[in-house]
């Protein structure tokens, strides 16, 4: 499976948002590097035949700009197993038991990061930050299954956008 991770863009500031955090939406700089980013995306030939996102606003909005970029109307479905402090794994198998080649994940840090880590070492040990509107590239063997995945690249949301 090639899975991509991609962190949520920039948000509307906490002390701003007068809600609850799960309702805080992309700020309009947020919305339009996203844009750039996922132009970006399109520009590298990405595909996918899923884009999975935190139920989260701001999550969701960032999956919704991918997939309008990538003209890909349709295709983002919600995973409470990529909200803050939930476990991804089931969420993996899942997708391996329906035969995904390639899969989008938006979510948030660190969990992200954590994830990488576990598919890629075995452990949550690897030290690494995604940055927001950054983007990883896994391909994962054994979805299930910790150590089991290659890091292909990391980019950051600067490098994507500057694709031309």
């Amino acid at each position: 499976m090639n899975l991509y991770i991609i962190r949520h863009a920039i948000a509307v500031d906490r002390e701003e948002h007068r809600g609850k955090d799960a309702g805080r939406p992309l700020s309009q700089q947020g919305r339009r590097k996203m844009r750039r980013i996922a132009r970006g995306m399109r520009r590298l030939g990405l595909r996918f035949d899923v884009i999975v996102s935190s139920p989260l606003l701001r999550a969701r909005q960032t999956a919704e700009i991918v997939s309008r970029e990538l003209s890909q109307q349709n295709t983002v479905s919600i995973s409470a197993n990529l909200a803050p402090g939930k476990n991804a794994a089931p969420l993996l198998a899942s997708l391996a038991d329906r035969n995904q080649k390639s899969v989008l994940l938006v979510g948030h840090e660190p969990q992200l990061s954590r994830l990488i880590s576990t598919l890629v070492s075995g452990s949550g040990a690897l030290s690494l930050t995604m940055k927001k509107g950054g983007l990883c590239r896994l391909t994962v063997a054994h979805p299930g299954r910790p150590g089991t995945a290659t890091l292909e690249w990391l980019i950051t949301p600067s490098q994507l956008a500057a694709l031309r």
